[in-house]
């Protein structure tokens, strides 16, 4: 039975069901034993519900919020994923989301707050406003369809539909690539970072060998956009559709985000072309269909879940912010009067370009006028290329100023949110979850790709990913050199955290994995 616009049971037979749905469980796992022939093994489920806002306007494809719920003999697991900007602080999703999900299903199902993990795929659809009920409807179905399953762990390679943001510009500084203001000129870009191609997939099949679900993990802001610009899931919307479709009735595919904080989808900034996420999208879910098919599953009989709450040090952007003013006053008063205006600019600058030798005439009245010895073509176009460098070197100054300003209000938001806060850390969430050789690092907020890179090849599992956007919002976690760059690019903007978090997460982390693979 498809659940996609089904919001729940009525109040009538809510009671019921939450009264029926553990002992149906516990009665299944006895069930199990015989059919596993007395060994343990992993039970799980999944639901989907549809979140979409239909009232906000066209809507190109659905939202979901999709529930997977893994139980062992010891342990239940609840891995969730929203399509939405985040859990909490931006977008549609309150900060209340969170703490209301977590006691419903600690309070109906029996399922601990810290083993609950939920991921926001940093899609910007607009989700409904009950979502943290739907939400809970979603475990709800998921743990009534429980079923004995083997697990297996693998990876694909997608480097088609990506590209780093962070562009290093031949000063040393970094600037980003963004809808909200102007790319820096051409001949300022010396390099680009780096991005994470690689897929990772935790596959479930029921007993028979056909798939119950797909777990998958990757790297990218999925902000394309749609042809039709309505709401939409964005391209992991229609990469899970691709997973769905191709393995079979009753499989569900859960993304969960990455390092994405500095990875925007490929052809991102393209005025001559409409956003096309669906391309982007069909590519991943085909990298990911696959790998999956290449993953052999095997029966598990433990699920290892180990949450810890790290404070990470909290910036100061005071000074930053006087320097950034004083460069804003700069800027602004290097704007010098023009002989020409927008009007007159582009049929002059096309001219000068399509003809630098001979731009205001054709070539046999330059020579004429020479002859007779008259040089006033040579003046008026000597005149006029200062005119032009003039009012050029205006419109640099005005793209370097809107990046400016925009970057600058970020810092002043930031500042006054980490004033408020009256304290020099800030607590977030980290969840290490192990399910056979799939080994998964979630944190709440945009990490940067070069972390994820880093924290992969240093963990002791081969298996080991990582996803932000999960468990809560903190906005960008650049590395400490990109925070040197404080003002220049969004992701070292828009964030709250000091340089020296990078070295608190990280020594956090790898301890965190390092217990996940002692305990297999």
């Amino acid at each position: 039975m498809r659940h996609t616009t089904s919001f729940g049971p009525s109040r009538r037979l809510r009671p019921f069901l939450v009264a029926t749905c553990v002992p149906l469980i516990l009665l299944a796992s006895l069930l199990g034993q015989r059919v596993g022939q007395s060994r343990r093994i992993l039970w799980a489920g999944v639901a989907k519900v549809e979140i979409t806002d239909r009232s906000a306007g066209p809507v190109n494809d659905p939202l979901f919020v999709k529930a997977l719920v893994l139980k062992d003999a010891r342990t239940t697991v609840a891995v969730i994923t929203v399509d939405a900007v985040a859990i909490g602080e931006i977008g549609y999703i309150g900060n209340d989301y969170l703490p209301k999900v977590r006691s419903h299903l600690q309070s109906e199902m029996h399922i601990e707050p810290e083993h609950v993990l939920v991921n926001a795929s940093h899609c910007h659809g607009v989700v409904c406003r009950d979502v943290d009920r739907r939400t809970v409807e979603a475990v709800r179905l998921a743990m009534a369809r429980m079923v004995p399953v083997r697990v297996g762990a693998g990876v694909g390679h997608e480097d088609r539909i990506q590209e780093n943001r962070r562009l290093k510009l031949t000063n040393g500084r970094e600037a980003d690539v963004r809808r909200a203001y102007a790319l820096p000129p051409d001949d300022e870009v010396a390099a680009v970072g780096p991005i994470d191609p690689e897929v990772g997939l935790l596959r479930l099949d029921r007993l028979d060998g056909r798939p119950l679900a797909v777990l998958y993990n990757f790297a990218c802001h999925p902000i394309q956009g749609v042809p039709s610009g309505g709401n939409t899931a964005d391209l992991v919307g229609f990469a899970s559709k691709v997973l769905e479709d191709n393995l079979g009735p009753g499989t569900l595919a859960l993304f969960l985000q990455g390092c994405a904080g500095d990875i925007n989808p490929i052809h991102y900034k393209d005025p001559n072309h409409p956003p096309d996420a669906q391309r982007l999208g069909n590519l991943l879910g085909l990298t990911a269909l696959k790998a999956a098919r290449t993953i052999r599953t095997t029966e598990v009989d433990r699920i290892t879940i180990v949450q810890e709450k790290v404070p990470l040090p909290l910036a100061d952007y005071r000074q930053r912010i006087r320097e950034l003013e004083a460069e804003q006053h700069r800027l602004a008063n290097s704007l010098r009067g023009t002989y020409l205006d927008l009007k007159s600019f582009i049929p002059l600058y096309l001219k000068y370009s399509l003809s630098p030798k001979h731009p205001s005439a054709h070539a046999y009245r330059y020579l004429h006028e020479r002859r007779m010895g008259r040089d006033g073509w040579d003046r008026l176009d000597k005149i006029n290329r200062q005119r032009l460098e003039r009012y050029i070197d205006n419109i640099r100054i005005m793209e370097r100023l809107t990046r400016l300003n925009t970057n600058l209000a970020l810092l002043r938001k930031n500042q006054a949110k980490i004033t408020a806060m009256g304290k020099p850390t800030i607590d977030v969430e980290m969840v290490g979850l192990r399910i056979g050789d799939f080994v998964l690092l979630s944190f709440p907020g945009e990490l940067t790709v070069e972390i994820g890179l880093d924290l992969k090849r240093k963990s002791p599992q081969d298996l080991t990913f990582i996803a932000g956007y999960t468990n809560g919002y903190i906005y960008y976690c650049p590395t400490a050199k990109q925070l040197r760059n404080v003002g220049g690019a969004q992701e070292d903007s828009d964030c709250l955290v000091a340089p020296a978090w990078e070295n608190v997460f990280k020594r956090r982390a790898l301890k965190l994995l390092q217990r996940l693979s002692d305990d297999g």
